[in-house]
């Protein structure tokens, strides 16, 4: 296989990844990081260097971003850790499909339904010392906050990954296309 094919494998692997970091539940950086591994050991580890210096510390910026925005979101909306252990096991549940009533949109919108309701219910447990009003609202507080933690860290999640995947082009083109 030449130079070219395999470099327009590695990007199509990249895009996916990039992809894959706006997906929750989907290793993004990782398929990223693999597609890297990929190029440089069908080229000998040639062009190793700064950029892939930079690529490898953005991927790992992007890693633990999603999860910093998540503590930011959960602290803002006042949420506790039972609304965060509820998304967690709401977004594996419907991942495998276990919610009822969702006949379209397989596991991506069984994740996101499922985050929001595990975090519903997990606040409105840990908030039995109110009034049903109050615990409402305490857990759609919460739910909510996790949800758009988790969206505003898997855009930025994505803005690195793209940024990790345009370091790798401007380093590599000129090897592909220029020599």
């Amino acid at each position: 296989m030449d130079i070219t094919t395999i470099y327009w494998i590695v990007l199509a692997l990249m895009a996916v990844g990039v992809i894959g970091a706006i997906i929750p539940g989907l290793p993004g950086s990782s398929i990223i990081l693999v597609a890297i591994l990929i190029w440089s050991v069908a080229t000998g580890f040639a062009g190793i260097g700064l950029p892939m210096i930079l690529i490898f510390a953005v991927l790992i910026l992007s890693a633990g971003v999603e999860y910093i925005a998540l503590y930011f979101g959960v602290k803002q909306s006042g949420a506790s850790k039972w609304s965060q252990f509820g998304a967690i096991a709401g977004m594996v549940v419907g991942f495998l499909g276990l919610l009822p009533a969702l006949p379209i949109g397989g596991p991506l919108i069984g994740v996101l339904v499922g985050a929001v309701l595990g975090a519903f219910i997990g606040e409105y447990l840990y908030r039995s010392n109110l009034d049903s009003s109050e615990r409402m609202k305490q857990a759609l507080k919460a739910s909510t906050g996790i949800v758009i933690a988790s969206i505003i860290g898997n855009v930025i999640e994505a803005l690195l990954a793209a940024l990790a995947v345009a370091i790798f082009i401007y380093s590599t083109w000129s090897i592909v296309f220029i020599s």
